[in-house]
Protein backbone atom coordinates (compact mmCIF):
# COMPACT_ATOMS: atom_id res chain seq x y z
CA UNK A 1 0.00 0.00 0.00
CA UNK A 2 2.65 2.49 0.43
CA UNK A 3 4.20 2.05 -2.42
CA UNK A 4 1.38 2.91 -3.88
CA UNK A 5 1.22 5.77 -2.09
CA UNK A 6 4.44 6.83 -2.52
CA UNK A 7 4.16 6.15 -6.75
CA UNK A 8 1.25 8.96 -6.52
CA UNK A 9 3.70 11.06 -4.62
CA UNK A 10 6.41 10.73 -7.57
CA UNK A 11 3.62 11.04 -10.12
CA UNK A 12 2.77 14.68 -8.78
CA UNK A 13 6.13 15.98 -10.07
CA UNK A 14 6.73 19.11 -9.53
CA UNK A 15 3.90 19.26 -6.94
CA UNK A 16 5.24 17.21 -4.60
CA UNK A 17 6.84 19.51 -2.37
CA UNK A 18 2.76 20.77 -1.84
CA UNK A 19 1.97 17.26 -0.43
CA UNK A 20 4.57 17.02 2.06
CA UNK A 21 3.30 20.04 3.75
CA UNK A 22 -0.06 18.71 3.89
CA UNK A 23 1.75 16.10 5.55
CA UNK A 24 2.70 17.85 8.23
CA UNK A 25 -0.63 20.23 8.09
CA UNK A 26 -3.03 16.97 8.69
CA UNK A 27 -0.35 15.64 11.53
CA UNK A 28 -1.05 19.12 13.06
CA UNK A 29 -4.26 18.65 12.51
CA UNK A 30 -4.61 15.02 13.89
CA UNK A 31 -3.49 16.76 17.25
CA UNK A 32 -5.66 19.47 17.76
CA UNK A 33 -8.39 16.98 16.70
CA UNK A 34 -7.86 14.89 19.99
CA UNK A 35 -7.57 18.18 22.28
CA UNK A 36 -11.43 18.77 22.18
CA UNK A 37 -11.39 15.62 24.08
CA UNK A 38 -8.52 16.24 26.16
CA UNK A 39 -9.92 19.05 27.84
CA UNK A 40 -13.66 17.95 27.93
CA UNK A 41 -11.80 15.32 30.38
CA UNK A 42 -9.87 17.83 32.29
CA UNK A 43 -13.57 19.69 32.90
CA UNK A 44 -14.90 17.15 33.43
CA UNK A 45 -11.69 16.50 36.10
CA UNK A 46 -12.44 19.88 37.64
CA UNK A 47 -16.85 19.52 37.98
CA UNK A 48 -16.11 15.71 40.36
CA UNK A 49 -13.34 18.19 42.24
CA UNK A 50 -15.62 20.97 42.50
CA UNK A 51 -18.41 18.31 43.59
CA UNK A 52 -16.20 16.99 46.23
CA UNK A 53 -15.13 20.40 47.86
CA UNK A 54 -11.39 19.69 46.46
CA UNK A 55 -11.71 22.50 44.28
CA UNK A 56 -13.52 26.08 43.61
CA UNK A 57 -14.65 26.09 40.25
CA UNK A 58 -14.70 29.63 39.25
CA UNK A 59 -16.09 31.02 35.95
CA UNK A 60 -12.51 31.92 34.69
CA UNK A 61 -11.99 27.98 34.53
CA UNK A 62 -14.89 28.23 32.71
CA UNK A 63 -14.21 30.44 29.94
CA UNK A 64 -10.84 29.38 30.17
CA UNK A 65 -12.13 25.44 29.31
CA UNK A 66 -14.21 27.48 26.66
CA UNK A 67 -11.34 29.06 25.34
CA UNK A 68 -9.15 26.07 24.99
CA UNK A 69 -11.69 24.32 23.44
CA UNK A 70 -13.08 27.09 20.56
CA UNK A 71 -8.62 27.19 19.88
CA UNK A 72 -8.13 23.79 19.62
CA UNK A 73 -11.37 23.71 17.51
CA UNK A 74 -10.67 27.07 15.06
CA UNK A 75 -6.68 25.01 15.22
CA UNK A 76 -8.16 21.71 13.66
CA UNK A 77 -10.04 23.86 11.21
CA UNK A 78 -7.02 26.14 9.74
CA UNK A 79 -4.54 23.14 9.58
CA UNK A 80 -7.14 21.26 7.87
CA UNK A 81 -7.92 24.25 5.44
CA UNK A 82 -4.56 24.82 5.12
CA UNK A 83 -3.80 20.86 4.34
CA UNK A 84 -6.71 21.57 2.00
CA UNK A 85 -5.25 24.57 -0.10
CA UNK A 86 -1.77 22.83 -0.43
CA UNK A 87 -2.57 19.30 -1.34
CA UNK A 88 -6.08 18.21 -2.64
CA UNK A 89 -5.55 20.63 -5.59
CA UNK A 90 -2.25 18.96 -6.56
CA UNK A 91 -4.34 16.21 -8.58
CA UNK A 92 -6.41 18.68 -10.41
CA UNK A 93 -3.38 20.46 -11.39
CA UNK A 94 -1.52 18.20 -12.30
CA UNK A 95 -3.86 16.28 -14.31
CA UNK A 96 -4.63 19.22 -16.50
CA UNK A 97 -0.51 19.38 -17.14
CA UNK A 98 -1.17 15.23 -18.19
CA UNK A 99 -3.65 15.59 -20.56
CA UNK A 100 -1.72 18.63 -22.07
CA UNK A 101 1.25 15.75 -22.43
CA UNK A 102 -0.74 13.30 -23.59
CA UNK A 103 -2.33 15.43 -26.25
CA UNK A 104 1.33 16.53 -27.33
CA UNK A 105 2.42 12.68 -27.60
CA UNK A 106 -0.88 11.35 -29.08
CA UNK A 107 -0.04 14.62 -32.27
CA UNK A 108 3.50 13.07 -32.82
CA UNK A 109 2.92 9.36 -32.67
CA UNK A 110 2.98 7.62 -36.26
CA UNK A 111 -0.45 6.03 -37.29
CA UNK A 112 0.21 2.55 -36.58
CA UNK A 113 0.29 3.57 -32.41
CA UNK A 114 -3.59 3.92 -33.09
CA UNK A 115 -3.94 0.33 -34.77
CA UNK A 116 -2.39 -1.55 -31.96
CA UNK A 117 -4.14 0.41 -29.07
CA UNK A 118 -7.93 0.24 -29.51
CA UNK A 119 -10.02 3.35 -30.05
CA UNK A 120 -11.44 2.45 -26.61
CA UNK A 121 -8.54 2.04 -24.69
CA UNK A 122 -7.27 5.45 -25.63
CA UNK A 123 -10.21 6.77 -24.88
CA UNK A 124 -10.18 5.27 -21.27
CA UNK A 125 -7.24 6.77 -20.71
CA UNK A 126 -7.73 10.43 -21.62
CA UNK A 127 -11.09 10.33 -19.82
CA UNK A 128 -12.01 7.93 -17.53
CA UNK A 129 -8.54 7.03 -16.29
CA UNK A 130 -7.52 10.51 -15.61
CA UNK A 131 -10.81 11.34 -14.08
CA UNK A 132 -10.54 8.92 -11.64
CA UNK A 133 -6.92 10.01 -10.76
CA UNK A 134 -8.43 13.03 -10.46
CA UNK A 135 -11.09 12.36 -7.88
CA UNK A 136 -9.35 9.74 -5.79
CA UNK A 137 -5.50 9.94 -5.97
CA UNK A 138 -5.62 12.57 -3.11
CA UNK A 139 -8.31 11.55 -1.68
CA UNK A 140 -6.25 8.27 -0.91
CA UNK A 141 -3.45 9.84 0.17
CA UNK A 142 -5.90 11.81 2.89
CA UNK A 143 -7.52 8.04 3.84
CA UNK A 144 -4.19 6.00 3.96
CA UNK A 145 -1.37 8.86 4.99
CA UNK A 146 -3.61 10.89 7.18
CA UNK A 147 -5.62 7.90 8.55
CA UNK A 148 -2.18 6.34 9.48
CA UNK A 149 -1.23 9.81 11.06
CA UNK A 150 -4.21 10.24 13.19
CA UNK A 151 -3.75 6.54 14.32
CA UNK A 152 -0.73 7.07 15.81
CA UNK A 153 -1.22 10.42 17.87
CA UNK A 154 -3.55 7.58 19.18
CA UNK A 155 -1.02 5.19 20.36
CA UNK A 156 1.26 7.69 21.10
CA UNK A 157 -1.49 9.60 23.89
CA UNK A 158 -2.32 5.95 24.94
CA UNK A 159 1.48 5.01 25.53
CA UNK A 160 1.85 8.47 27.32
CA UNK A 161 -1.30 7.31 30.20
CA UNK A 162 -0.39 3.85 30.23
CA UNK A 163 1.84 1.59 27.97
CA UNK A 164 -0.56 -1.49 28.52
CA UNK A 165 -3.33 0.46 26.44
CA UNK A 166 -0.79 1.37 23.87
CA UNK A 167 -0.16 -2.43 23.79
CA UNK A 168 -3.60 -3.33 22.97
CA UNK A 169 -3.79 -0.68 20.29
CA UNK A 170 -1.04 -1.72 18.86
CA UNK A 171 -2.76 -5.14 18.96
CA UNK A 172 -5.97 -4.20 17.50
CA UNK A 173 -3.93 -2.09 14.49
CA UNK A 174 -2.00 -5.21 13.67
CA UNK A 175 -4.45 -7.48 13.19
CA UNK A 176 -5.97 -5.14 11.14
CA UNK A 177 -2.97 -4.92 8.89
CA UNK A 178 -3.00 -8.58 8.57
CA UNK A 179 -6.77 -8.52 6.92
CA UNK A 180 -5.85 -5.34 4.96
CA UNK A 181 -3.07 -7.43 3.16
CA UNK A 182 -4.95 -10.17 2.32
CA UNK A 183 -7.73 -7.25 1.25
CA UNK A 184 -4.87 -5.91 -0.69
CA UNK A 185 -3.85 -8.76 -2.09
CA UNK A 186 -7.36 -9.45 -3.26
CA UNK A 187 -6.85 -5.85 -4.83
CA UNK A 188 -4.14 -6.56 -6.54
CA UNK A 189 -5.06 -9.26 -8.62
CA UNK A 190 -8.28 -8.10 -9.61
CA UNK A 191 -7.62 -4.27 -10.11
CA UNK A 192 -6.44 -5.48 -13.65
CA UNK A 193 -9.43 -7.48 -14.38
CA UNK A 194 -11.85 -4.79 -13.79
CA UNK A 195 -10.14 -2.38 -15.27
CA UNK A 196 -9.51 -4.17 -18.63
CA UNK A 197 -13.69 -5.41 -18.03
CA UNK A 198 -13.90 -1.40 -18.13
CA UNK A 199 -11.87 -0.71 -21.05
CA UNK A 200 -13.86 -3.46 -22.81
CA UNK A 201 -17.48 -1.84 -21.49
CA UNK A 202 -16.14 1.36 -23.23
CA UNK A 203 -14.98 -0.12 -26.84
CA UNK A 204 -18.17 -1.63 -27.13
CA UNK A 205 -20.21 1.03 -26.78
CA UNK A 206 -18.40 3.17 -29.10
CA UNK A 207 -18.42 0.64 -31.63
CA UNK A 208 -21.97 0.03 -30.42
CA UNK A 209 -22.47 4.11 -31.46
CA UNK A 210 -20.66 4.29 -34.18
CA UNK A 211 -21.99 1.57 -36.15
CA UNK A 212 -25.61 2.12 -35.47
CA UNK A 213 -26.59 2.81 -38.74
CA UNK A 214 -25.13 -0.12 -40.13
CA UNK A 215 -26.66 -1.69 -37.18
CA UNK A 216 -30.49 -0.58 -38.22
CA UNK A 217 -29.86 -1.47 -41.87
CA UNK A 218 -29.10 -4.92 -41.45
CA UNK A 219 -31.65 -5.13 -38.69
CA UNK A 220 -29.02 -6.33 -36.30
CA UNK A 221 -30.05 -4.52 -32.87
CA UNK A 222 -30.13 -8.03 -30.86
CA UNK A 223 -26.74 -8.54 -32.49
CA UNK A 224 -24.93 -6.08 -31.48
CA UNK A 225 -27.00 -5.86 -27.75
CA UNK A 226 -25.57 -9.12 -27.24
CA UNK A 227 -21.82 -7.62 -27.14
CA UNK A 228 -22.54 -4.68 -25.15
CA UNK A 229 -24.88 -6.96 -22.76
CA UNK A 230 -21.46 -9.46 -21.98
CA UNK A 231 -19.36 -6.66 -22.02
CA UNK A 232 -21.83 -4.97 -19.02
CA UNK A 233 -22.01 -8.30 -17.32
CA UNK A 234 -18.95 -8.84 -17.37
CA UNK A 235 -18.32 -5.87 -15.41
CA UNK A 236 -21.05 -6.57 -13.43
CA UNK A 237 -20.01 -9.85 -12.28
CA UNK A 238 -16.00 -8.91 -11.49
CA UNK A 239 -17.66 -5.97 -8.97
CA UNK A 240 -19.87 -9.10 -7.24
CA UNK A 241 -16.77 -11.30 -7.38
CA UNK A 242 -14.65 -8.65 -5.48
CA UNK A 243 -17.21 -7.44 -2.86
CA UNK A 244 -17.66 -10.79 -2.10
CA UNK A 245 -14.29 -11.73 -1.55
CA UNK A 246 -13.80 -8.37 0.33
CA UNK A 247 -16.81 -9.22 2.15
CA UNK A 248 -14.89 -11.78 4.59
CA UNK A 249 -11.34 -9.62 4.74
CA UNK A 250 -13.52 -6.57 5.91
CA UNK A 251 -15.89 -8.39 8.62
CA UNK A 252 -12.56 -9.00 10.36
CA UNK A 253 -10.51 -5.34 9.38
CA UNK A 254 -13.51 -4.07 11.54
CA UNK A 255 -14.02 -6.29 14.15
CA UNK A 256 -10.21 -6.39 15.35
CA UNK A 257 -10.49 -2.34 15.59
CA UNK A 258 -13.73 -2.65 17.44
CA UNK A 259 -12.73 -5.56 19.89
CA UNK A 260 -9.69 -3.21 20.49
CA UNK A 261 -11.19 -0.16 20.76
CA UNK A 262 -13.78 -2.34 23.44
CA UNK A 263 -10.90 -3.80 24.95
CA UNK A 264 -9.10 -0.08 26.21
CA UNK A 265 -12.79 0.98 27.67
CA UNK A 266 -12.41 -2.22 29.89
CA UNK A 267 -8.70 -2.10 30.82
CA UNK A 268 -9.38 2.21 31.00
CA UNK A 269 -12.54 1.54 33.47
CA UNK A 270 -10.45 -1.24 35.14
CA UNK A 271 -7.34 0.88 35.91
CA UNK A 272 -9.13 3.83 36.84
CA UNK A 273 -11.40 1.93 39.29
CA UNK A 274 -8.13 0.84 40.61
CA UNK A 275 -6.48 4.26 41.10
CA UNK A 276 -3.85 3.44 38.65
CA UNK A 277 -5.17 6.03 35.89
CA UNK A 278 -7.35 9.86 36.68
CA UNK A 279 -10.68 9.46 35.90
CA UNK A 280 -10.52 12.00 32.99
CA UNK A 281 -7.66 9.95 31.59
CA UNK A 282 -10.06 7.12 31.30
CA UNK A 283 -13.13 9.44 29.66
CA UNK A 284 -10.18 10.57 27.44
CA UNK A 285 -9.38 7.28 26.59
CA UNK A 286 -12.44 5.60 25.62
CA UNK A 287 -13.81 8.47 23.70
CA UNK A 288 -10.76 8.82 21.64
CA UNK A 289 -9.97 5.10 20.82
CA UNK A 290 -13.75 4.97 18.78
CA UNK A 291 -12.71 8.69 17.35
CA UNK A 292 -9.48 7.93 15.69
CA UNK A 293 -9.69 4.22 15.26
CA UNK A 294 -12.92 5.21 13.07
CA UNK A 295 -10.02 6.71 10.50
CA UNK A 296 -8.47 3.64 10.24
CA UNK A 297 -11.53 1.72 9.35
CA UNK A 298 -11.50 3.64 6.34
CA UNK A 299 -8.68 1.89 5.23
CA UNK A 300 -10.77 -0.82 3.77
CA UNK A 301 -12.17 1.38 1.09
CA UNK A 302 -8.71 2.66 0.36
CA UNK A 303 -6.86 -0.69 -0.40
CA UNK A 304 -9.05 -1.30 -3.88
CA UNK A 305 -9.27 2.17 -5.10
CA UNK A 306 -5.10 2.14 -4.78
CA UNK A 307 -5.00 -0.74 -6.58
CA UNK A 308 -6.93 0.70 -9.20
CA UNK A 309 -4.33 4.01 -9.37
CA UNK A 310 -1.61 1.49 -9.36
CA UNK A 311 -2.62 0.01 -12.57
CA UNK A 312 -3.65 3.04 -13.87
CA UNK A 313 -0.36 4.61 -13.53
CA UNK A 314 1.19 1.85 -15.32
CA UNK A 315 -0.96 2.59 -18.19
CA UNK A 316 -0.41 6.17 -18.11
CA UNK A 317 3.64 5.32 -18.16
CA UNK A 318 3.11 3.38 -20.85
CA UNK A 319 1.61 6.12 -23.02
CA UNK A 320 4.21 8.79 -21.70
CA UNK A 321 6.58 6.51 -22.65
CA UNK A 322 5.51 6.16 -26.34
CA UNK A 323 8.39 7.30 -28.34
CA UNK A 324 7.80 10.06 -30.76
CA UNK A 325 8.02 9.61 -34.56
CA UNK A 326 9.93 12.37 -35.02
CA UNK A 327 11.95 12.17 -31.33
CA UNK A 328 15.30 13.52 -33.36
CA UNK A 329 13.63 15.85 -35.45
CA UNK A 330 14.70 19.02 -36.13
CA UNK A 331 12.89 22.54 -37.29
CA UNK A 332 13.77 22.58 -41.00
CA UNK A 333 13.07 25.09 -43.36
CA UNK A 334 13.20 23.93 -46.91
CA UNK A 335 13.87 26.32 -49.85
CA UNK A 336 12.00 23.82 -52.17
CA UNK A 337 9.46 21.81 -52.71
CA UNK A 338 10.92 18.51 -54.50
CA UNK A 339 10.00 15.09 -53.43
CA UNK A 340 12.01 12.28 -54.35
CA UNK A 341 11.71 8.52 -53.04
CA UNK A 342 14.94 6.97 -53.01
CA UNK A 343 14.21 2.87 -52.73
CA UNK A 344 11.66 3.25 -50.24
CA UNK A 345 10.08 -0.48 -48.82
CA UNK A 346 7.31 -0.25 -46.00
CA UNK A 347 4.32 -2.49 -44.51
CA UNK A 348 2.03 -2.55 -41.91
CA UNK A 349 2.83 -5.00 -39.37
CA UNK A 350 4.31 -8.36 -41.61
CA UNK A 351 2.54 -7.48 -44.60
CA UNK A 352 4.71 -5.36 -46.98
CA UNK A 353 3.04 -2.73 -49.23
CA UNK A 354 5.64 -1.02 -50.78
CA UNK A 355 8.69 -2.71 -52.67
CA UNK A 356 11.63 -0.71 -53.39
CA UNK A 357 9.50 2.24 -54.96
CA UNK A 358 11.85 4.88 -56.51
CA UNK A 359 10.47 7.87 -57.86
CA UNK A 360 10.11 11.98 -57.89
CA UNK A 361 7.47 14.83 -57.56
CA UNK A 362 8.92 17.68 -58.93
CA UNK A 363 8.54 21.35 -57.54
CA UNK A 364 5.55 22.89 -58.64
CA UNK A 365 4.43 20.11 -60.67
CA UNK A 366 1.14 17.68 -60.51
CA UNK A 367 1.73 14.20 -59.81
CA UNK A 368 -1.56 11.67 -60.20
CA UNK A 369 -1.01 8.28 -58.75
CA UNK A 370 -3.24 5.46 -60.07
CA UNK A 371 -3.75 1.90 -59.29
CA UNK A 372 -6.09 -0.93 -58.29
CA UNK A 373 -7.60 -0.93 -54.84
CA UNK A 374 -4.55 -2.03 -51.89
CA UNK A 375 -1.70 -1.42 -54.63
CA UNK A 376 -0.19 1.40 -51.99
CA UNK A 377 -1.40 4.47 -53.71
CA UNK A 378 -2.59 6.11 -50.19
CA UNK A 379 0.72 4.32 -48.23
CA UNK A 380 2.74 6.89 -50.40
CA UNK A 381 0.57 10.31 -49.53
CA UNK A 382 1.12 8.71 -45.39
CA UNK A 383 4.61 8.32 -45.94
CA UNK A 384 5.06 11.98 -47.49
CA UNK A 385 3.41 13.33 -44.82
CA UNK A 386 5.11 11.29 -42.34
CA UNK A 387 2.11 8.92 -40.51
CA UNK A 388 4.74 6.34 -41.08
CA UNK A 389 8.57 6.15 -41.40
CA UNK A 390 9.93 4.06 -44.05
CA UNK A 391 11.20 0.46 -43.42
CA UNK A 392 13.94 0.69 -45.93
CA UNK A 393 15.24 3.49 -48.19
CA UNK A 394 14.32 7.10 -47.44
CA UNK A 395 11.93 10.34 -48.82
CA UNK A 396 13.66 13.31 -49.34
CA UNK A 397 11.92 16.80 -49.71
CA UNK A 398 14.42 19.41 -50.73
CA UNK A 399 17.60 16.57 -50.46
CA UNK A 400 16.59 16.60 -46.76
CA UNK A 401 15.48 12.99 -45.78
CA UNK A 402 12.30 14.12 -43.87
CA UNK A 403 13.25 11.98 -41.09
CA UNK A 404 15.33 14.94 -40.17
CA UNK A 405 12.03 17.23 -40.10
CA UNK A 406 9.83 17.28 -36.93
CA UNK A 407 6.31 16.47 -37.62
CA UNK A 408 5.31 20.02 -37.39
CA UNK A 409 7.94 21.64 -39.28
CA UNK A 410 7.15 19.21 -41.87
CA UNK A 411 3.17 19.37 -42.00
CA UNK A 412 3.50 22.40 -42.07
CA UNK A 413 4.60 22.40 -45.68
CA UNK A 414 1.71 20.08 -46.44
CA UNK A 415 -1.99 20.57 -46.83
CA UNK A 416 -4.37 17.09 -47.30
CA UNK A 417 -7.44 17.22 -48.82
CA UNK A 418 -9.22 13.63 -47.68
CA UNK A 419 -11.39 11.83 -49.28
CA UNK A 420 -13.86 11.03 -46.08
CA UNK A 421 -13.48 14.68 -44.75
CA UNK A 422 -13.83 15.18 -41.05
CA UNK A 423 -15.02 18.57 -39.94
CA UNK A 424 -15.39 19.41 -35.91
CA UNK A 425 -18.80 20.21 -34.26
CA UNK A 426 -17.60 23.90 -34.44
CA UNK A 427 -18.71 26.60 -36.79
CA UNK A 428 -18.00 26.43 -40.15
CA UNK A 429 -15.46 29.62 -39.97
CA UNK A 430 -13.77 27.69 -37.82
CA UNK A 431 -13.66 24.19 -39.60
CA UNK A 432 -11.86 26.46 -42.65
CA UNK A 433 -9.58 28.56 -40.22
CA UNK A 434 -8.24 25.33 -38.23
CA UNK A 435 -5.10 25.40 -40.95
CA UNK A 436 -4.47 29.16 -40.08
CA UNK A 437 -6.09 29.94 -36.91
CA UNK A 438 -4.80 33.60 -37.51
CA UNK A 439 -7.03 33.96 -40.32
CA UNK A 440 -9.26 37.33 -40.56
CA UNK A 441 -13.04 36.91 -41.42
CA UNK A 442 -11.91 38.47 -44.94
CA UNK A 443 -9.35 36.16 -45.61
CA UNK A 444 -12.25 33.15 -44.68
CA UNK A 445 -14.44 34.55 -47.19
CA UNK A 446 -11.84 34.87 -49.97
CA UNK A 447 -10.83 31.28 -50.13
CA UNK A 448 -14.49 30.69 -49.12
CA UNK A 449 -15.29 32.19 -52.82
CA UNK A 450 -12.30 30.26 -54.61
CA UNK A 451 -12.99 27.27 -52.75
CA UNK A 452 -17.23 27.43 -54.65
CA UNK A 453 -18.38 27.13 -50.83
CA UNK A 454 -19.16 30.94 -50.35
CA UNK A 455 -23.18 30.80 -52.14
CA UNK A 456 -24.27 27.51 -50.27
CA UNK A 457 -22.46 28.72 -46.37
CA UNK A 458 -24.57 32.11 -47.08
CA UNK A 459 -27.80 30.62 -47.10
CA UNK A 460 -27.40 28.95 -43.78
CA UNK A 461 -29.14 30.37 -41.07
CA UNK A 462 -26.01 31.39 -38.78
CA UNK A 463 -23.96 31.92 -42.30
CA UNK A 464 -20.35 31.37 -41.70
CA UNK A 465 -20.96 31.17 -38.09
CA UNK A 466 -23.60 27.86 -38.66
CA UNK A 467 -22.38 25.15 -36.17
CA UNK A 468 -21.79 22.02 -37.78
CA UNK A 469 -22.86 18.36 -36.67
CA UNK A 470 -20.21 16.04 -35.50
CA UNK A 471 -17.58 15.34 -38.47
CA UNK A 472 -20.20 17.60 -40.48
CA UNK A 473 -22.96 15.75 -40.62
CA UNK A 474 -25.13 18.58 -41.36
CA UNK A 475 -23.90 19.20 -44.69
CA UNK A 476 -23.28 17.20 -47.50
CA UNK A 477 -20.38 15.20 -48.85
CA UNK A 478 -20.06 17.86 -51.61
CA UNK A 479 -20.66 20.59 -48.98
CA UNK A 480 -18.06 19.41 -46.90
CA UNK A 481 -15.28 18.61 -49.46
CA UNK A 482 -15.46 22.25 -50.57
CA UNK A 483 -14.95 23.36 -46.95
CA UNK A 484 -12.36 21.23 -46.78
CA UNK A 485 -10.61 22.51 -50.16
CA UNK A 486 -10.96 25.82 -48.44
CA UNK A 487 -9.43 24.74 -45.33
CA UNK A 488 -6.69 23.73 -47.75
CA UNK A 489 -6.35 26.90 -49.61
CA UNK A 490 -6.33 28.68 -46.40
CA UNK A 491 -2.96 27.21 -45.21
CA UNK A 492 -1.52 27.87 -48.01
CA UNK A 493 1.13 25.15 -48.27
CA UNK A 494 3.02 24.86 -50.71
CA UNK A 495 2.77 20.66 -51.34
CA UNK A 496 -1.06 19.28 -51.49
CA UNK A 497 -1.95 15.72 -50.99
CA UNK A 498 -5.09 15.15 -52.61
CA UNK A 499 -6.41 11.48 -51.42
CA UNK A 500 -9.35 10.55 -54.03
CA UNK A 501 -10.99 14.21 -53.22
CA UNK A 502 -13.77 13.78 -55.85
CA UNK A 503 -14.35 9.47 -55.72
CA UNK A 504 -17.41 10.20 -53.71
CA UNK A 505 -19.04 13.46 -55.18
CA UNK A 506 -22.12 13.68 -57.76
CA UNK A 507 -20.67 14.59 -61.57
CA UNK A 508 -22.22 17.95 -60.61
CA UNK A 509 -20.30 18.68 -57.54
CA UNK A 510 -17.15 16.91 -58.96
CA UNK A 511 -16.88 19.53 -61.49
CA UNK A 512 -17.99 22.37 -59.07
CA UNK A 513 -14.67 20.86 -56.99
CA UNK A 514 -13.07 20.50 -59.42
CA UNK A 515 -12.80 24.24 -60.35
CA UNK A 516 -12.16 24.53 -56.45
CA UNK A 517 -9.30 21.66 -56.76
CA UNK A 518 -7.66 24.24 -59.72
CA UNK A 519 -7.46 27.28 -57.74
CA UNK A 520 -5.76 25.52 -54.55
CA UNK A 521 -3.22 23.46 -56.76
CA UNK A 522 -2.15 26.66 -58.61
CA UNK A 523 1.79 26.76 -58.41
CA UNK A 524 2.00 24.18 -55.88
CA UNK A 525 3.74 20.59 -55.93
CA UNK A 526 0.50 18.58 -56.03
CA UNK A 527 0.32 14.56 -55.80
CA UNK A 528 -3.41 13.53 -56.03
CA UNK A 529 -4.57 9.81 -55.82
CA UNK A 530 -7.65 9.64 -58.36
CA UNK A 531 -9.39 7.55 -60.20
CA UNK A 532 -11.81 9.98 -62.30
CA UNK A 533 -10.22 11.21 -65.33
CA UNK A 534 -10.91 14.77 -65.43
CA UNK A 535 -8.73 14.85 -62.55
CA UNK A 536 -5.50 12.78 -64.20
CA UNK A 537 -5.62 13.62 -67.66
CA UNK A 538 -3.60 16.71 -66.98
CA UNK A 539 -1.39 15.54 -64.49
CA UNK A 540 2.04 16.42 -65.69
CA UNK A 541 3.53 13.33 -64.68
CA UNK A 542 1.36 9.73 -64.14
CA UNK A 543 2.58 7.01 -61.59
CA UNK A 544 0.72 3.48 -62.07
CA UNK A 545 1.18 1.15 -58.76
CA UNK A 546 0.83 -2.31 -58.48
CA UNK A 547 1.71 -4.96 -55.67
CA UNK A 548 3.66 -2.51 -54.50
CA UNK A 549 5.50 -1.48 -57.15
CA UNK A 550 5.12 1.29 -59.75
CA UNK A 551 5.04 -0.55 -63.07
CA UNK A 552 4.38 2.80 -65.48
CA UNK A 553 4.84 6.39 -65.35
CA UNK A 554 4.48 9.30 -67.67
CA UNK A 555 1.76 11.48 -69.10
CA UNK A 556 -1.88 10.52 -70.04
CA UNK A 557 -0.59 10.96 -73.95
CA UNK A 558 1.85 8.38 -73.48
CA UNK A 559 0.53 5.96 -71.16
CA UNK A 560 -2.76 5.87 -72.98
CA UNK A 561 -0.60 4.53 -76.38
CA UNK A 562 1.03 1.92 -73.74
CA UNK A 563 -0.58 -2.27 -73.47
CA UNK A 564 -0.78 -1.66 -69.60
CA UNK A 565 -2.84 -1.69 -66.65
CA UNK A 566 -3.37 2.23 -66.96
CA UNK A 567 -4.74 1.23 -70.36
CA UNK A 568 -7.32 -0.84 -69.39
CA UNK A 569 -7.67 1.36 -66.13
CA UNK A 570 -8.92 3.78 -68.71
CA UNK A 571 -11.20 1.82 -71.17
CA UNK A 572 -12.96 0.42 -67.94
CA UNK A 573 -13.68 4.08 -66.76
CA UNK A 574 -14.80 4.57 -70.51
CA UNK A 575 -17.13 1.63 -70.58
CA UNK A 576 -18.59 2.23 -66.90
CA UNK A 577 -19.58 6.19 -67.73
CA UNK A 578 -20.62 4.98 -70.61
CA UNK A 579 -22.94 1.81 -69.01
CA UNK A 580 -24.51 4.36 -66.05
CA UNK A 581 -25.32 7.17 -69.49
CA UNK A 582 -26.94 4.59 -71.73
CA UNK A 583 -29.10 2.73 -68.63
CA UNK A 584 -30.02 6.72 -67.92
CA UNK A 585 -30.98 7.10 -71.96
CA UNK A 586 -33.32 3.51 -71.75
Amino acid sequence: MFRIVRRIVRWSGEYKKRIYIGFVFAFLAGIFMSMPIIFAGFGVKVALNDREGNYELAGKDIWLLVALLAGSILGRFVFSYLKAKVQDTVAYERLADQRIQLGNILKRVNLGFFTENQTGELVSAVTTDLSFMEMHAMSMLDSVVNGYITTTVMVLYCAFIDWKLAVIALMGLLLSEIFLHRMGKCSEKNAVTLHDANEDMTSTTIEYIRGITLVKTFHQEGVTAKGIRRAYEKSRNINIKIEKEYAVCNFFHMASLKLASSAIIVVSAWMAYNDQIPLEHMIFIDILSFVVFASAENLNSAFHVLHVIDHTLDKLDRLMETVFIDETGKELAPEHFNIRFEDVSFGYAEKLVLKGISCEFPEQSFTAIVGPSGSGKTTICNLIARFYDVNEGSIRLDGKDIRDFTCASLLDKISIVFQKVYLFQDTIANNIKFGKPDATMEEVVEVSKRAQCHEFISQLPEGYNTVVGEGGASLSGGERQRVSIARAMLKDAPIIILDEATSSVDPENEHIIQRALSELINGKTVIAIAHRLPTIENADQILVVENGHIVQRGTHRELIREEGIYQQFIKTREYAEGWMIREVAE
